[in-house]
């Protein structure tokens, strides 16, 4: 096959309308899109081997070399890279350019060790910007459109990421970030604005002081959510649109492979459009390494093939998902990746039965007398363990009513998930709120066990 244009590839001049604007990237025949991939795989490949040594070193364990990737299925035969490899790597180690040649860092908060740090040229800068500002049209945001940004500003890639994206797209930011969360009641009220950029749990603590300062956000100017940077039920999604009377769209990213934007859902909100000129996706299975047919719920593993400074091979994501093909009524072509049901490292194994987080806040979510605020405790009695489960209670619940709800609560989690719990009932305000990405499960569990 002959290679792809310029025009084709995304590669010429930057001038005048937008990359992330190109129809015919978003909606490119799918054996176009896989020649392209294949071009960027093979760019890539070599990029990290010339430069990355433990990369190189990895190639040569498994005698490989660049030249062995000749099609997109031959990525099966490249080694993963994990999160350890960047926290073993600290800081630049697993950098394909000088830090002389990098226009930023990022990092994450590294409070379960060193943090991983991240590194962009400009063009990676670039390009990020174009991928979120192709993720918020999606989403229904548009030029012009006021756009109030919650997310936190800093090392953390939400913020910033945003921020660029918005810009990009020609909307006017307001860079509010985390906290002061009654100022972002009255700034969301009168600059009006459109869109709203939160942790899905951070929107409902906004929502939640509006409501206790008797502002009604339904009847504000807001009408579309991007919400993303943690997972988010099928049930708080429905519990943001009624008490904020927006669209919740979900918006996809990870600081090692970019940041926000590497996935976002359309207006149809059917699914994470995976941006496929700039990532490769693939779904394994957690235990054997095996990639699995699409359909097939499994870790997603992701490939960056635009990526100058940090070029990311088969990075194991831990996130729990599965893929389709199968074109989107927008009319996009690029894959989708179905509703992330949760995570390897949050799965808890509770007296033999594999729990996710988000399966209990399924359960929550919705059900008579409880507010969507939660923390999940895991302690060990004896040589068992058990599960803790605080909820709230909506404002003006008698405490009469307290047992009660404890039993509904236990006796739900128990019929839908299998396991028994000890249910905590407790009085609004109690359950700790996040001005950034929520802490759902406090493991008490001795270290080791």
């Amino acid at each position: 096959m002959g290679a792809l244009s310029r025009a084709e590839t995304g590669q010429g001049s930057h001038t005048g309308e937008r990359s992330y604007l190109h129809a015919d990237i978003e909606t490119m025949p799918r054996e176009q899109l896989a020649r392209l991939q294949l071009e960027r795989l093979q760019a890539t490949v070599a990029n990290a081997y010339a430069n990355v040594a433990l990369v190189r070193q990895r190639f040569e364990s498994a005698g490989l070399r660049p030249a062995d990737i000749r099609s997109l299925d031959d990525i099966a035969h490249l080694p993963f890279t994990v999160k350890t490899d960047l926290r073993d790597q600290y800081p630049f180690g697993l950098f394909a350019r000088p830090t002389q040649d990098l226009a930023r860092l990022h990092a994450s908060s590294g409070t379960t060790g060193k943090p991983t740090v991240v590194g962009y040229t400009l063009q990676d800068i670039s390009n990020w910007s174009d991928l979120m500002a192709r993720s918020m049209h999606a989403a229904g945001a548009r030029r012009g459109d006021i756009i109030h940004n919650a997310y936190g500003y800093g090392l953390f890639t939400g913020g910033l990421g945003a921020h660029y994206g918005a810009e990009r797209l020609g909307a006017v930011v307001v860079p509010m970030s985390g906290g002061s969360t009654e100022r972002q009641v009255a700034l969301i009220m009168d600059f009006k604005a459109r869109v709203l950029c939160a942790t899905p749990s951070y929107a409902l603590a906004i929502a939640e002081v509006a409501e206790q300062q008797g502002v009604d956000l339904r009847q504000s100017n807001l009408q579309i959510g991007l919400f993303g940077a943690e997972p988010w039920s099928a049930a708080m999604r429905h519990e943001i649109e009624e008490r904020i009377g927006v669209k919740a769209v979900d918006i996809y990213g990870l600081s090692e492979i970019m940041g926000p934007g590497v996935a976002c859902e359309c207006e149809c909100q059917e699914g994470l459009h995976g941006w496929e000129d700039n990532f490769l996706f693939e779904v394994i299975d957690p235990e054997t390494g095996k990639v699995l047919p699409e359909g097939q719920a499994g870790e997603l593993v992701i490939t960056t093939l635009t990526k100058q400074a940090l070029p990311m091979l088969r990075y194991r994501t831990r996130d729990i998902t599965k893929l389709t093909t199968q074109r989107c009524d927008c009319g996009r072509t690029h894959v989708r990746i179905l509703r992330i049901t949760g995570r390897n490292d949050d799965m808890l194994i509770i007296r033999g039965v594999n729990v996710y987080p988000s399966q209990i806040e399924s359960v929550l979510v919705g059900r008579p007398h409880i507010a969507p605020h939660y923390q999940l405790i895991v302690e060990r009695e004896g040589s068992l363990d058990n599960v803790r489960v605080e909820v709230e209670v909506l404002p003006g619940t008698p405490e009469a009513q307290f047992p009660a709800i404890s039993r509904d609560v236990r006796h739900h989690i128990k019929s839908m998930i299998g396991i028994t719990t000890t249910v905590a009932v407790q009085a609004p305000g109690t359950v700790p709120r996040s001005q950034g990405k929520a802490v759902r499960v406090r493991d008490l569990r001795p270290k080791g066990a």
